[in-house]
């Protein structure tokens, strides 16, 4: 039996027809008439001897064959299609397409990306922000921003900066709660986004870096991390802000800091990118910016003492 494969034009027409479980939906995604969609799949049925549909009365049904067929059509056609836009966007140097986390796009990137864009007007920034790790081919990403340990391997690996927790309050809370003891009677807000750190970033660890003894029974938890640093900002509590969260409110003196104890994670953020892509012209570019921006709020994290948590006795 020879193997030579059928025409492509039959094959896609297939996966469509595959995917839809109708020829007229086929027809329409590829725009051809359903009679030339039906041709195509005959001609690839007389190609391998067997039928691939049942037709039935109003609705078609895979064989066996087609079914066997199917996913590796479809991802052939998957892998085509990702390879066609990899080759394509190696010619562009105008579009740069950046995946991070929610809460950083919001507290870190958001309010920052006004100088990135002034300084490149030529580069037309796209953001997806979500928790997914998307592929850096099939979703044409050029760029993410992760936090965690890592490692991250067949990728372009750099770490931002030494991750740290510390309390972070209103200006008008940190005048009631003047002490790292008072901190126990204070309204406590808990970030559940890094839940997975092992050991725990926590209330607990921070207290016993204080020498307290106390374990929070009661307060506000939140899934994301902006959302405890917003309620934070707006009063509601005392929360243990992250690094890359907090940096600008501390700043700008939304948030004040008034104990300079910060328990430092080995989880940290990563500026990503495909191996060899990471010297393209808008993805060198906004490297460089990141890089720089987190230097103009260096001198934050250096008036700090940065204790790391492994170095913090177990309860």
């Amino acid at each position: 039996m020879l193997n030579r494969l059928p025409p492509l034009t039959a094959l896609r027409a297939f996966d469509a027809a595959a995917r839809h479980m109708s020829f007229a939906h086929a027809a329409a995604e590829l725009n051809v008439t359903p009679a030339a969609l039906s041709f195509q799949i005959k001609s690839l049925e007389e190609h391998l001897g067997q039928p691939l549909f049942h037709r039935l009365n109003r609705k078609v049904e895979l064989t066996e064959a087609g079914r066997t067929l199917a996913p590796g059509a479809a991802d052939g056609f998957r892998a085509l299609s990702a390879a066609w836009s990899a080759a394509r966007r190696l010619q562009d140097n105008t579009t740069l397409t950046v995946t991070a986390g929610p809460a950083f796009t919001a507290k870190w990137l958001a309010p920052r990306l006004y100088e990135f864009a002034r300084a490149h007007p030529d580069i037309d920034l796209r953001f997806s922000a979500t928790l997914r790790r998307e592929d850096f081919t099939l979703d044409e990403v050029d760029v993410a921003i992760r936090f965690g340990y890592g490692p991250d391997p067949d990728l372009w690996s750099r770490p931002l900066r030494r991750e740290w927790v510390l309390p972070v309050m209103s200006p008008e809370l940190a005048e009631r709660y003047t002490t790292p003891e008072s901190l126990t009677e204070a309204p406590l807000l808990f970030d559940e986004s890094v839940n997975f750190l092992n050991p725990p970033c926590d209330w607990p660890a921070w207290f016993r870096s204080q020498g307290i003894h106390h374990i929070p029974e009661h307060g506000a938890y939140f899934s994301q991390a902006d959302h405890v640093v917003d309620a934070a900002i707006n009063g509601a509590g005392v929360a243990l802000g992250r690094r890359a969260m907090v940096l600008k409110d501390l700043n700008e003196g939304r948030l004040v800091a008034p104990f300079k104890t910060a328990l430092e994670s080995k989880a940290h953020f990563r500026f990503l990118c495909a191996m060899g892509s990471e010297s393209k012209p808008q993805i060198a570019a906004f490297r460089e910016w990141i890089f720089a921006e987190i230097e103009k709020t260096a001198h934050i994290s250096e008036a700090l003492t940065i204790i790391p948590i492994e170095d913090i006795p177990p309860a």
